[in-house]
């Protein structure tokens, strides 16, 4: 890997500024490309966007950037995205700093910010060296996700072809599922989620397989499927559907006969049990009957103490003779949640820690 120093200004940085949305965003006299296939979307927020400005207009030092060579000639912006499309938005007029825009400056102000000097590397070397440098670095105070630093390693046309369902502003994966998927869009939360429901669990052993792809298609169509599926088994919207694993429960399930009335019925039922702590589990029980997704109310210490005392340190499945302190038992219930039971001092007996562990329902 090749590194130089490069300073340029401001006011060339930003000479031939485009931003044409997909067809991506240039600077530097057209031989800047800001925003290759693998890097993330514009995410700074105003206060950081407007914190870069002030750097430029107190002449402070702003961090430096590094760009990759291209073979064919040009250059990429490897790190510094962030602050250099702040720099180019503001100095295009797309926003103001302090109710100011840049044409609103005088020319002395002007002239201050396009000569304000940038320090940039310049990176010469191979197509994995330079991804290296970017999962390597970062922009300071945003840090990449996950899946951000997964679309540069495997960056190409499948990668291109879904974040346009899965990561752009108004994208079709938000239009359909807002109420059911949790995260950020231009985090690539949508992505990431979309890939580990499809591939079990192995979102880089998907993108792998599918990195030279011509489109996304298969992804696409799978998430709308997905939804579908949620949409139909369970009518009734609530906000705890937004975090379930739904591409789980529809892998696993999708080719059953399910009873979406009944369904719908049991999940206002439980809704209304204070026992189940955990609401957004009631969606997985009703359909595998494991009650670890509820979180069932646990006995307070109360009434610990008070079966205990009542017991007089004996477990009912042991029988006399086997007393045991209170930390070497565990409060269970004599008649089954899933029976009817309460979370209830009458409900309530110890045993000892093998034979409450031997009964089902745990």
């Amino acid at each position: 890997m090749k590194i130089e120093l490069k300073e340029i200004t401001i006011g060339e940085l930003t000479d031939g500024y485009e931003d044409n949305e997909e067809s991506g965003v240039v600077g530097f006299g057209g031989q800047l490309d800001i925003r290759p296939p693998y890097q993330r979307e514009f995410i700074y927020k105003d206060k950081q966007r407007d914190a870069v400005i002030e750097t430029v207009f107190k002449s402070f030092p702003l961090n430096v950037m590094y760009w990759a060579v291209r073979d064919e000639g040009g250059f990429e912006v490897i790190d510094g995205q962030q602050r250099t499309i702040s720099i180019c938005q503001y100095v295009a007029g797309d926003f103001a700093f302090k109710s100011r825009y840049f044409y609103n400056l005088q020319p002395d102000e002007k002239e201050l910010v396009r000569s304000y000097k940038l320090m940039v590397y310049l990176c010469s070397g191979t197509d994995s060296e330079k991804l290296d440098w970017f999962q390597t670095i970062n922009i300071a105070g945003a840090q990449l996700t996950n899946q951000e630093l997964r679309n540069a390693v495997y960056s190409g046309p499948w990668v291109t072809d879904a974040k346009r369902y899965f990561s752009k502003n108004g994208c079709p994966a938000y239009g359909i599922g807002s109420k059911y998927v949790p995260g950020e869009l231009n985090r690539q939360a949508y992505l990431e989620t979309a890939i580990r429901w499809i591939n079990n669990g192995d979102i880089e052993g998907y993108m792998a397989l599918h990195q030279h792809d011509p489109n996304a298609n298969e992804l696409w169509l799978y998430f709308q499927a997905v939804i579908a599926w949620v949409q139909a088994t369970y009518p009734t919207y609530r906000s705890e559907m937004k975090s379930v694993s739904w591409g789980e429960l529809y892998n696993e399930f999708k080719a059953k006969p399910l009873d979406s009335k009944w369904l719908d019925a049991e999940v206002t039922r439980l809704m209304a049990d204070e026992d189940v702590e955990r609401k957004k589990g009631i969606y997985s029980y009703l359909l595998d009957g494991k009650e670890k997704h509820l979180s069932i109310r646990a006995f307070s210490p109360a009434m610990r103490r008070e079966a205990y005392e009542r017991q007089k340190g004996i477990c009912l499945e042991c029988g006399p003779g086997t007393k045991y302190e209170l930390e070497a038992m565990e409060a269970d219930h004599v008649t089954p949640w899933h029976e009817g039971g309460k979370t209830t001092a009458a409900n309530c007996q110890m045993l000892c820690l093998e034979h409450n562990r031997r009964k089902g329902g745990k």
